[in-house]
């Protein structure tokens, strides 16, 4: 069953949005070669509970921690640890954050010190993508046209491997809702979007192809031949006409442009 919010909850709802960027932001100031990714998810979770809020993630069907942090070729859902890392990585943040009943979800992906033009331009598209299936959560769209949106740009206009076992998804009092939203599909297709209908849309491509396969861990999910995987995701009301973005990554944006480790040069492609 799809989910819809009063105006007062979205409102409610955008304080966990906002939250959880401002988390992902204080792990932008500080990224740097050398960290474990285990203390990222250390600073992470104070600030989150230093901030009122929870880290929903954390204990969620026994996942034990606060982020999941994907480095170079893991799709989603990876494990922090004694992982230290390295020039040239490309390191996804995505979490989740609780206060005040209702959750916000986002994630974003950084690229630490030199790289290459492949990976600058996968970062670039993928980040773009995000923003052209954002386009078309408007009030009578399917979720079918945000699907298609962003599997025509990444793969079809660039040949990137695009997800299927993963999807976007709504979100609320809940981390994960009604409906799915794949970043593949048919335009009109798929369930009918109503206004105040809260989504995450979350492209996650690889440089390659679209098969993966998972860790030992039993969560980490990584790219099957190897290639280098991107994952941005905002959470995002339907509105008639525009929707309207309840995560900022303009905090995150800001930091990532002023942290010397981190490379922002896509935006310049």
């Amino acid at each position: 069953m799809s989910l819809y919010k009063t105006n007062e909850e979205v409102e409610i709802q955008r304080e966990s949005c906002l939250l959880v960027n401002a988390s992902i932001t204080e792990i932008a100031k500080i990224l740097k070669p050398g960290l474990t990714t285990l203390s990222l998810d250390t600073l992470a979770e104070t600030f989150i509970r230093d901030n009122g809020g929870t880290p929903s993630c954390k204990g969620y069907h026994g996942f034990p921690y606060a982020l999941c942090i994907s480095v170079n070729d893991q799709v989603v859902h990876g494990f922090p640890g004694s992982h230290v890392l390295k020039e040239g990585d490309i390191i996804t943040i995505d979490t989740v954050v609780s206060k005040n009943g209702f959750n916000g979800d986002s994630a974003y992906t950084f690229i630490l010190g030199e790289t290459t033009p492949e990976i600058l331009q996968l970062v670039k598209v993928t980040k773009e993508a995000l923003y052209i299936g954002i386009a078309q959560a408007v009030t009578g769209n399917r979720t079918g046209d945000i699907g298609y949106a962003i599997e025509n740009y990444t793969y079809g206009q660039h040949g990137y491997g695009v997800i299927r076992e993963m999807v976007g998804h709504g979100v609320g009092r809940e981390m994960h809702e009604d409906p799915q939203v794949p970043n593949y599909g048919r335009r009109g297709s798929g369930k009918k979007l109503q206004e105040n209908m809260v989504l995450a849309i979350e492209p996650m491509i690889t440089m390659g192809s679209r098969e993966i396969h998972f860790l030992d861990d039993g969560w980490t999910i990584v790219a099957a031949d190897g290639s280098p995987a991107v994952h941005f995701e905002h959470n995002v009301c339907v509105k008639k006409g525009k929707p309207e973005i309840l995560t900022d990554f303009s905090g995150i944006e800001q930091a990532e442009k002023l942290n010397s480790n981190l490379n922002s040069s896509y935006y310049s492609i």
